[in-house]
């Protein structure tokens, strides 16, 4: 029943024209008619709860109905966040204060949320720290996070006061990239989505996606960047995608290779997260953001209600989604 309503829920939000727009894009990529990728669509919607991104960036139109039901889409991923994560315990992922305050001995970095009376410490942190990352303590997708550096010219009475009108409340230390993902690109910090799963015991690595950033601060995929995936030895084995459904063997501004390109010290990214993941056990099903410094792997964020992330099915010769990995430690009927 939650799931027909989440359907329902769906269909009545649902933007029809960007749908169409959509279908429009799929059907001259698969050379077949509008009209028949738009009602696959809809069908794909009812069957399997993929809505017409999922149909688009994993490419249902191209697989069997078998392949189909091995990939995650966001009504199953939202399903599997029902059964595993407990809702009251939100705050403390979604609360960015909350959060830095939780897992401050796996962020190793100094923070600072201010208000209205704090402009002395304030002051002091962009004393010892500069340049600084200023974040809401409530938003996400890479929204209101900014990069500030402060010189003798800078106005530190009015960006204290803009800071406050914009809510950007969070002041972070910045994070010093490792040096090897600063050629890839050194904008943005390029971090590691690493999706755990804690069975109460054990905790597992389900995914792993490696996010770099294109031309802005963030490499938030919402925010214009692109993902591509790492294997268990924290190899790309993939070209990088945008939002746009554009494909990236090299980085477009960097001219770097992507692919086969090795994050560095992915099994100690592993095991801070697996760690971690324990820390709120009534929360199982974890998205964590990671960036690695020249020290090592550090925990940017937390996300309780993780995204989906699935390689294309044109990038492997098996057409198989992530369900039955999950399948392997979660009790889940999908």
């Amino acid at each position: 029943m939650s799931k027909l309503k989440y359907i329902l829920r769906a269909i009545k939000r649902l933007d029809t024209k960007n749908m169409i727009k959509v279908a429009k894009k799929v059907a001259k990529k698969s050379h077949k008619l509008t009209i028949v990728i738009f009602i696959d669509m809809v069908i794909c919607g009812f069957k399997y709860g993929a809505g017409y991104y999922d149909y688009q960036e994993f490419e249902f139109y191209n697989l069997t109905k078998e392949e189909r039901n091995t990939y995650l889409t966001r009504t199953k991923n939202n399903q599997i966040v029902r059964t595993y994560n407990d809702k009251a315990y939100f705050s403390k992922f979604d609360n960015k204060e909350e959060f830095n305050n939780i897992f401050k001995k796996y962020l190793k970095r100094d923070f600072l949320v201010i208000d209205e009376n704090s402009f002395d410490k304030f002051t002091k942190f962009i004393t010892k720290h500069n340049p600084i990352i200023v974040k809401p303590i409530d938003g996400s997708g890479g929204k209101g996070v900014e990069k500030y550096e402060i010189d003798e010219d800078s106005n530190v009475d009015a960006l204290f006061n803009t800071l406050l009108i914009r809510k950007q409340l969070l002041i972070e230390e910045c994070i010093t990239q490792h040096d090897d993902i600063n050629k890839l690109y050194a904008d943005s910090v390029n971090s590691l989505r690493i999706f755990t799963f804690f069975d109460g015991k054990e905790s597992h690595v389900l995914n792993s996606v490696f996010k770099i950033g294109n031309g802005g601060v963030t490499d938030n995929f919402s925010s214009g960047s692109m993902y591509t995936f790492v294997d268990d030895n924290g190899v790309v084995l993939c070209p990088a995608i945008d939002q746009d459904d554009h494909y990236f063997e090299v980085h477009p501004i960097t001219n770097e290779k992507i692919v086969g390109f090795k994050v560095p010290m992915f099994d100690k990214a592993c095991k801070l997260v697996k760690d971690a993941s324990k820390v709120v056990p009534e929360v199982k099903y974890i998205g964590w953001d990671i960036a690695i410094t020249p020290k090592g792997p550090v925990i940017i964020e937390g996300n309780c209600y993780p995204g989906v992330f699935q390689m294309k099915p044109s990038f492997s010769e098996k057409h198989i989604g992530l369900i039955p990995k999950y399948k392997e430690f979660m009790d889940i009927d999908l």
